[in-house]
């Protein structure tokens, strides 16, 4: 585990301490929860960004295969 340090504003950390308060965890607790949210989020994104430029050369396969399920021929 890494040890990390931040420089904050003190009102922002104030309504940070306030929030984990809120919620019984600590602060440290706090922030873990959030990164993990937000690597999620950007493992996500990062995940449909690849699935996306993999398929950008086939949008007429795509517009046939749509057809053909929908029951028209081409």
């Amino acid at each position: 585990m890494s040890a990390l340090t931040i420089r904050l504003p003190d009102d922002k950390y104030q309504r940070l301490k306030a929030l984990s308060q809120q919620r019984k965890m600590s602060v440290n607790k706090l922030i873990d929860e959030m990164a993990t949210l937000m690597l999620a989020e950007f493992d996500a994104e990062t995940r449909f960004q690849l699935r996306a430029a993999r398929g950008a050369a086939q949008q007429v396969r795509g517009l046939e295969l749509l057809d053909k399920a929908a029951g028209k021929r081409s």
